[in-house]
């Protein structure tokens, strides 16, 4: 895989209930990312249409360095940044809070039903450590919610080769094969999205 390579690039995820999408356009120069991305979902019997625009930065590492949002619904906006200091110390900052937070000496974010950002995690250890399983607390934004929380997630990288292949990621949401190309880049979210 070329998980140390560089690449410019505009990806799409269709939704596996066709109700939602995620689009990214992203830069990846070694471990290095930068991406902008916006995912947006119709109305469902849980919750509101809203549509969510982020920016992620990685170090040169893969370590998330900083994760701004901002939702859109009709019901109103909210915006928040979530970073990662040089130390390990998050900050969680909405315009009505600020939290610091160790969160468990995590090093990665997730966005909850986002394809690309589940490739955080595959690209930084799976391909560029060549780890065979790693157990990692993630910050995972929840959406539509737009809560904060720590989630211990485990991956299993044994089935990734050098055109791609499978990660199996497993948390107290489930448990999921992603398909990934030869980047470490999420193709096929099972139940959730998959590239198009």
């Amino acid at each position: 895989m070329s998980a140390t390579s560089n690449l410019k690039a505009m990806l799409t995820w269709r939704g596996a209930d066709a109700g939602s999408m995620e689009q990214v356009r992203l830069n990846l120069r070694g471990a290095r990312i930068r991406a902008y991305g916006r995912i947006i979902s119709a109305a469902t019997d849980e919750y509101e249409a809203f549509s969510v625009s982020y920016e992620l930065v990685t170090t040169d590492s893969g370590a998330t360095r900083r994760l701004s949002a901002r939702m859109l619904k009709a019901s109103g906006e909210i915006s928040l940044d979530i970073s990662r200091d040089m130390d390990g110390r998050w900050m969680v900052q909405t315009p009505d809070s600020v939290v610091h937070s160790e969160f468990g000496g995590a090093d990665t974010v997730d966005l909850w039903h986002s394809p690309f950002l589940k490739s955080l995690v595959v690209r930084r250890y799976g391909l560029i450590e060549e780890r065979a399983a790693i157990d990692i607390p993630v910050v995972e934004l929840i959406l539509p919610s737009c809560s904060v929380d720590l989630i211990d997630k485990s991956y299993d990288f044994a089935g990734l080769g050098a055109d791609g292949g499978v990660a199996r990621l497993t948390s107290m949401r489930g448990s999921w094969e992603l398909k990934v190309d030869e980047h470490g880049l999420v193709t096929d979210f099972p139940g959730i999205a998959d590239r198009i």
